[in-house]
């Protein structure tokens, strides 16, 4: 087991020191480490679960928003150093999915070629969107909304005024770098990229999510599960699955 602090970026709630893989989660836009406190308990001690923490929230909400995805990215590859002792697959929800795209890149680019990027909630970095309303510069009434429409967040915390006081900056912070997001071209990963969708989301369709096969010449696979945005909450169980059958498979296959 490696010996670490796992300081501020990395939340370990099920920690599995023997386990031959790990999974790093990230974040949606306006999320924390512990939306993935399910998925730790659930995959110890066969997987160990590197939850990501960004700055601007719970233990870290006295930190500044990050400027970039990229800047995310080379926080969390930062953080992610001395637990790259056994493979890891990254999983990224949304804002999420972006973030492990460009960790990939780096991880890649270092020498380490992660065993596979879960992409899940998310259109291809390479499809744009014409944005014609930015969250970010909507006002707090506005920025609910679209929490709301997204059905991401429990209702009774967007009642709570004093909660809201201290989750809106992050919220807004990370719709700012997700709006602000310019892909730069460059060689696709090598490594495997499943794709995971919500048959009925707003934020990525059929076609966008496809276009992930781009972005790797290693093997590319899609799921489309019933649900919008945050199906995962609703299909945990089979997401879980079929985390974990991803994680089997790439473990198996020859190194390429």
């Amino acid at each position: 087991m490696v010996n670490v602090d796992t300081g501020a970026w990395i939340h370990r709630y099920a920690p599995a020191p023997d386990a031959p893989t790990r999974l790093v989660c990230l974040p949606h836009a306006g999320g924390s480490a512990s939306f993935f406190l399910p998925v730790a308990r659930a995959m110890s001690p066969e997987t160990d679960v590197l939850s990501i923490q960004y700055p601007g929230r719970q233990d870290r909400r006295h930190e500044p928003c990050a400027d970039s995805i990229e800047e995310l990215a080379h926080g969390v590859v930062e953080a992610l150093t001395p637990w790259l002792d056994r493979p890891v697959t990254l999983f990224g929800h949304s804002m999420g999915a972006m973030v492990a795209f460009e960790v990939a890149r780096l991880l890649e680019d270092a020498g380490t070629v992660p065993l596979g990027v879960i992409a899940s909630g998310r259109r291809a970095p390479s499809r744009t969107r014409p944005q014609q309303d930015l969250v970010h510069l909507r006002d707090d009434r506005g920025l609910m909304d679209e929490i709301r429409q997204l059905e991401g967040t429990d209702n009774r915390l967007l009642e709570d005024e004093e909660l809201l006081r201290m989750i809106l900056p992050a919220i807004r912070g990370d719709h700012r770098v997700v709006e602000r997001y310019v892909y730069r071209p460059g060689p696709p990963l090598t490594c495997p990229v499943l794709a995971l969708i919500g048959d009925i989301d707003p934020q990525v369709t059929d076609d966008e999510a496809s276009s992930w096969s781009e972005h790797t010449t290693g093997p590319f696979t899609k799921t489309v599960f019933p649900g919008g945005h945050f199906y995962l909450n609703s299909q945990a169980p089979e997401v879980i699955r079929l985390i974990s059958e991803h994680i089997g498979t790439t473990r198996a296959a020859p190194a390429r």
